[in-house]
């Protein structure tokens, strides 16, 4: 059997970086992603490479669509095509709306929304030919309620949803399922400014009593992919309960 590919995009750390060792676990061919992060993009190619499957790391943001292009002319080189995209990348901004510049609200906007729609439409021309492929977005729970001094990021995961739903009504008949997983309040470095005393507050409204973690949201990616092809156009949450 062929040796199925995947591209995680925003793969350097947390979440992103956990998904795409998970695949390599799983004897995937594992493309990364980052922006900036050099050092810890070549350090995550490591360990993907210790599993002994082929790793290639792409330095750019994929917000801008002629990176994005570039890539997957790289991918259609080295792999011919993939068989799962993880849309991962993703940034947030805490403050309140009326102090957020504009050049602020395109970078998140071009970070987590136009980053989903450039690998998408890359990605699904291949996937169309081959009658089969898996995509898979990252998202939030404040996609699905909103949070106070969040609404840039809420609004990008809102919309994130609303695109899954959408996508997958339109690739279905393709054999192409469309999925997103909403995160709850996951032990990464984007919840990393939260005090002591704050986590612990936040902890407290969760009733599963504890922040989740990166590899358990790569095991839910890895499952939602795996098999099941009647599931799509689904917005999963992974938060313990909270929201």
């Amino acid at each position: 059997m062929k040796q199925k590919t995947v591209l995680v995009t925003g793969s350097s750390r947390g979440i992103g970086k956990a998904i795409a060792i998970k695949y390599a676990q799983k004897n995937y061919n594992v493309i990364i992603n980052c922006k900036n992060s050099e050092d810890k993009l070549i350090q995550t190619k490591k360990e993907i490479e210790s599993y002994n499957t082929s790793c290639y790391a792409y330095l750019g943001d994929i917000g801008i669509y002629d990176n994005a292009a570039e890539l997957f002319s790289i991918i259609k080189k080295n792999y011919g095509s993939i068989d799962v995209l993880v849309n991962n990348a993703g940034i947030s901004y805490i403050g309140l709306l009326t102090d957020m510049s504009i050049d602020d609200w395109n970078k998140i906007v071009q970070t987590n929304l136009t980053s989903v729609f450039n690998c998408c439409r890359l990605a699904i021309p291949d996937m169309v030919n081959k009658k089969a492929g898996k995509i898979i977005n990252i998202s939030s729970v404040w996609g699905n309620v909103g949070a106070s001094c969040e609404v840039a990021y809420s609004a990008t995961k809102g919309a994130v949803n609303a695109f899954t739903k959408a996508l997958a009504k339109e690739l279905a008949p393709s054999n192409i399922q469309v999925n997103a997983v909403a995160c709850g309040a996951i032990d990464t470095e984007m919840n990393h400014f939260l005090t002591d005393e704050e986590l612990m507050g936040l902890i407290d409204e969760i009733p599963s009593g504890r922040l989740g973690n990166a590899a358990e949201v790569a095991d839910l990616v890895y499952a939602i992919t795996h098999k099941n092809n009647y599931l799509t156009g689904q917005v999963i949450s992974l938060d313990g309960a909270w929201i």
